[in-house]
């Protein structure tokens, strides 16, 4: 069994050393600037020919790995971001908001043993119980359709020591477009029919009539399936893509949830369902740990002249353990980061008081951010900006003033004094939207404070990289993260310098319904987004 993970206590301040060496990437052309302002154009130049994110992104993605809540790793990773702070001459604080499930993820092997053998391409879900140091062999069972919940409870006997596979077969493991570039319009439209078949029967809250759903992983029917005895639970969510699959959780206890590709999955599942007698052969190293404190990690350069003013460089920290969390929200977090080295190095001394965001749970209800706003009121009152990025690896092509039009007037005037080669690529969305809940911006929007979200280039983030087993270091764009950085350095930099701070009159829902899809609802109701309270412990999600 592998042991718990363990980093040397050196290995922090070594590679914090080791990071303050250059790429040494070569120079780049220099930028057009409609100003003569020193700070951004020494920002530029660090920017461009002194980035640490390649460096600093291998080390995070490769060598501390994904940052699921709760677990050693994330753990880690919060200190290392402290030991750069300290060799970059700026305060750092790791701040417990509360506690979460503790897990140790180790080794899943998953193997087809009957009818024939193969090593299956899949991974426990996150946590998963693992099998307690044995082989688990067990022959395999579809969950029926089921007229109502009482039906599916006489069933449950039946698959006492089975592996029951609970997620829908798809009719095919090819993505959309290459269906649309190369079937004849009447294969194509039965394909279509098929995937829609298949999605209405196997998901939502009630799924084949069981009267429990699968949630993100396993949801309440895996705890049921497991009260009633089952060996194991054995899911798919494939992408629209080649070879991805989401990899989320589960909430059971004793009986182990793997997901298994598109491939491997309708592979199992047909052996079963042609009475072709397939078992499995589980050997999964896991370790559930019970609550353990949860962290965000905070950088801070105090402002000068307007201390109780704040500009907030934004990004969660945590990810799924899929794959290395790269893309959601690795990236966003060495932007903030190498953002926040950018201002230390160019601009210690702010007029305002800048800090840099890292916080935990995003992926569980926008806990850390949540929980920073209600620990820190005076933050959200003296907010200048936030800036936020968690949309993948690509470059920031607009901004969304989040439904203030004065932030939009700031913003306007902002982009201005970029340069050219800058500036150009960016698109405002003014006055934009508040955001809803889908990243950490919300939790400051809600509130009515200046909240902007960076958006960019897609780089098929939902269908490859998104809570994928293929979110990992080589899906990372570095010129683009290297893009990201200084364009929110900058744009921080002149925040903080703004003789004037942002008012907080809301857009009317006139104002932002007509936008549409770039930058704010499209049509019907609008209402501002309420805050809502951050759970300080595990918050199951069981449907």
């Amino acid at each position: 069994m592998n042991a718990s993970p363990r980093f040397p206590s050196a290995l922090p301040r070594a590679l914090a050393a080791a990071l303050l060496l250059p790429l040494g990437l070569g120079a780049q052309t220099p930028a057009t600037f409609p100003t003569t302002d020193a700070t951004l154009t020494r920002l530029w130049t660090l920017g461009n020919d002194s980035s640490l994110v390649q460096r600093l992104g291998q080390v995070l993605l490769d060598s501390l790995g994904p940052r699921l809540t709760g677990t050693a790793r994330q753990k880690a990773a919060n200190d290392w971001l402290l030991s750069l702070y300290k060799q970059w001459g700026v305060e750092g604080r790791n701040e417990q908001i509360g506690t979460w499930r503790g897990w140790r993820r180790g080794h899943s092997h998953i193997d087809l043993m009957t009818p024939r053998v193969r090593t299956l391409e899949g991974t426990m879900l996150a946590w998963s119980p693992g099998t307690q140091g044995k082989n688990l062999t067990a022959p395999t069972i579809i969950l029926p359709r089921f007229a109502d919940s009482t039906e599916f409870v006489r069933w449950l006997p039946q698959a006492r020591g089975k592996l029951v596979l609970v997620s829908a077969p798809q009719p095919t493991c090819r993505p959309s477009d290459n269906w649309a570039t190369h079937a004849t319009p009447a294969s194509k439209a039965r394909m279509d029919s098929a995937r829609a078949e298949v999605a209405r029967e196997w998901g939502g809250t009630n799924v084949r009539g069981t009267g429990y759903s699968n949630a993100l992983g396993t949801g309440s029917l895996g705890v049921r399936l497991e009260q009633g005895g089952v060996a194991g639970v054995i899911t798919s969510r494939p992408k629209n893509a080649w070879g991805t699959i989401d990899v989320f959780e589960s909430y059971n206890t004793r009986a182990p949830a793997v997901a298994l590709s598109c491939e491997d999955y309708g592979l199992v599942f047909r052996l079963t369902e042609n009475n072709q007698n397939p078992t499995l052969r589980l050997n999964l190293d896991a370790e559930l740990l019970g609550e353990q404190p949860v962290f965000n990690t905070i950088g801070m350069i105090k402002g000068t002249e307007k201390p109780d003013e704040y500009v907030v460089l934004s990004a969660h920290f945590d990810s799924f353990d899929g794959g290395s969390g790269a893309t959601d929200n690795g990236t966003g977090s060495l932007t903030m980061l190498e953002a926040f080295r950018l201002l230390a190095t160019a601009y210690p001394k702010p007029k305002r008081t800048i800090l840099v965001g890292h916080w935990t749970a995003e992926e569980h209800g926008l806990v850390g951010s949540r929980a920073f706003t209600e620990d820190h009121p005076e933050v959200v009152q003296g907010l200048q900006a936030l800036f936020n990025q968690d949309g993948g690896t690509g470059r920031t092509t607009s901004i969304n003033a989040g439904g203030l039009p004065n932030a939009g007037v700031h913003l306007r005037d902002w982009l201005a004094k970029l340069p050219t080669e800058l500036s150009s690529m960016l698109t405002p969305r003014i006055p934009g939207s508040p955001s809803g809940g889908g990243s950490d911006d919300a939790s400051f929007a809600c509130h009515g404070a200046p909240a902007f979200g960076l958006g960019g280039v897609s780089w098929d983030y939902g269908s490859y990289t998104w809570h994928t087993n293929r979110d990992t270091y080589d899906k990372v764009v570095i010129d683009d993260v290297k893009h990201n950085a200084t364009v929110t350095a900058m744009l921080a930099y002149l925040a903080s310098e703004d003789p004037t701070k942002i008012t907080r009159e809301r857009a009317t829902a006139e104002q932002i319904r007509p936008q549409g899809p770039g930058g704010g609802a499209s049509g019907g109701a609008f209402a501002w987004p309420t805050c809502q309270q951050a759970p300080r412990k595990t918050n199951p999600r069981l449907r």
